[in-house]
């Protein structure tokens, strides 16, 4: 059996209740989430979230009182907070700094320059690691052919700047990153963003309440439409372990910086709409 240590701002959430029982299922148990470090109980305002030690109770999970002793005694490291990226840096450093493989979840960084810092971390230690929203491995856009995509229109649903990247993502693995300017369209009921190319195709992504992640791929004079609703989670859940056990990492480090970049004038453009906002 090899050992996953969780390290989470706090444990009581949606990632760290159901990646447990995805990674075992995956590897026919093989792999299993040994021990976990919250940083944090759950906000009070959260009222529907349990304490640390009533989450490591029901998973079946030791619960440990530092990230340094989750750190020494896993075989491999998953860094969750899901919706609490700007706590990334802080715990991925030590997990890092180990040179063990490190997965960190969506999204990685509020910032380019913050991935940058992560990335250079995992550099010099050697640590394999990578992040990624869950639906870049859906296995319906596996077979989408990326080469004559003039445009992709997507929708999504939840709080715009954290679940953008289940459009964000998806978007630049079938077009490319080379996204040189965003605008945010000034609709509080659909939360909207124009992506401009440099070679000046564009693509949308729009928030609909309960709306799935549906993606409409204009290939010059014809169209598809695919709907993300497979078992993405259980492919990343894949994807994390492959890289355990071969060290590869599934996207270039240069590709999740550059995704980042776009995502953090996403969030800067939604506080000045209809304007366009260059991405470095």
């Amino acid at each position: 059996m090899k050992t996953i240590g969780f390290i989470d701002y706090y444990l009581s959430e949606w990632h760290a209740d159901n990646y447990p029982t995805w990674i075992k299922e995956k590897t026919n148990g093989e792999y299993v989430v040994k021990y976990a470090y919250g940083h944090i109980e759950p906000p009070k305002e959260l009222t529907d979230r349990v304490s640390n030690k009533e989450w490591a109770k029901t998973q079946g999970v030791e619960l440990l009182d530092t990230m340094e002793e989750v750190i020494e005694k896993s075989d491999y490291l998953i860094v969750l907070s899901p919706d609490n990226s700007e706590m990334h840096y802080e715990l991925s450093k030590l997990a890092l700094e180990s040179g063990k493989p490190v997965y960190i979840d969506k999204t990685f960084a509020d910032s380019a320059a913050e991935a940058e810092r992560i990335f250079a971390i995992a550099k010099k230690s050697g640590s394999p690691c990578f992040s990624s929203s869950a639906l870049r491995f859906s296995d319906k856009l596996k077979d989408v052919v990326r080469e004559d995509i003039t445009t992709i229109i997507g929708t999504g649903n939840g709080n715009p700047a954290i679940y953008v990247i289940h459009q964000l993502e998806p978007i630049v693995m079938l077009m490319g990153y080379d996204i040189d300017k965003v605008m945010f369209l000034d609709n509080p009921e659909t939360p909207s963003w124009v992506l401009h190319f440099a070679d000046g195709r564009t693509a949308t992504m729009a928030m609909f309440k309960g709306s799935p992640v549906s993606l409409k791929i204009c290939h010059g004079s014809s169209e598809e439409t695919i709907v993300v609703n497979d078992e993405f989670f259980l492919n990343l859940m894949g994807a994390i372990v492959e890289m355990f056990e071969t060290g590869k990492q599934p996207i270039e480090h240069q590709e999740t910086i550059k995704i980042m970049a776009i995502r953090e004038v996403c969030v800067k453009a939604m506080d000045k709409p209809l304007t366009w906002f260059e991405v470095e």
